[in-house]
């Protein structure tokens, strides 16, 4: 089994920053996409970005420019640092992560969630 423990949530004012980090743990032989998505109650959960093995990135069109995603592939890690912060950003963020887990094809995986809220 895989868990991914996100971290670095909270409450900020608008055009403030946070940073977002998701440590993935467990038996891993190698991930592939590792990303973060966001949910706000009543919609669907929506792609923020990810990032693949070799570094190519992709974003969500609402926070291309502000939000930049990164990864640590030798601590299995992923981070989000999102700038410039508006009151649409406010969402339960959650990691996401492709594992090849040892049991034959790649799974998916989600964190718990974590809390941003921008608000002044």
């Amino acid at each position: 089994q895989v868990q991914l423990v996100e971290s670095g949530g909270g409450l900020v004012q608008p055009g403030g920053s946070l940073r977002l980090s998701c440590a993935a743990s467990g038996t891993i032989f190698s991930i592939y996409n590792m990303g973060w998505y966001r949910q706000v109650p009543g919609k669907q959960r929506e792609l923020v970005a990810f990032i693949i093995t070799g570094g190519s990135t992709n974003y969500g069109d609402s926070v291309k420019g502000r939000f930049t995603i990164s990864r640590d592939n030798a601590k299995n890690m992923v981070t989000l640092q999102m700038n410039s912060l508006k009151a649409e950003d406010t969402a339960v963020y959650y990691c996401n992560a492709w594992v090849n887990d040892g049991r034959g094809r790649a799974r998916e995986y989600w964190g718990q969630g974590t809390q941003v809220t921008v608000s002044s």
